[in-house]
């Protein structure tokens, strides 16, 4: 049987899976805590792709919480409560506000703004 090596962070129940379709795994138990928090961190960016690319509601549903298992996994093992993390949430809306009108900015002059976002397009 063909090994496919995978080299990631996985939910707790997939080695019985394995097991029980009758193949085979190896599984090692992460003890180091930033070891744990770097790869719950790589799941974010696996999760958020798959929910970027779903075309219906059930995929979406399914996508989004698998992503929220992610993000309650890391909050948990830093050891934010649910309080913590609503108050984050109400002051970044706070400060940045929310999507409801829809805003789709094209372009700003705006010397001092450091975007975390990649530029598009060609500059003037």
């Amino acid at each position: 049987m063909k090994k496919v090596y995978y080299n990631k962070l996985v939910r707790d129940a997939i080695e019985q899976k394995i097991h029980d379709s009758g193949e085979a795994c190896s599984v090692r138990t992460i003890t180091d805590d930033q070891e744990f928090q770097q790869e719950l961190l790589k799941k974010i960016v696996e999760e958020a792709s798959a929910l970027s690319q779903v075309r219906s509601r059930k995929e979406f549903l399914d996508e989004y919480a698998d992503l929220m298992v992610v993000l309650d996994a890391l909050t948990a093992d830093m050891e934010f409560s649910e309080a913590d993390v609503q108050v984050a949430i109400q002051e970044n809306v706070a400060k940045k506000g929310l999507y409801k009108k829809r805003s789709f900015l094209h372009w700003s002059e705006d010397s001092d703004y450091k975007s975390n976002e990649t530029p598009q397009g060609i500059k003037e």
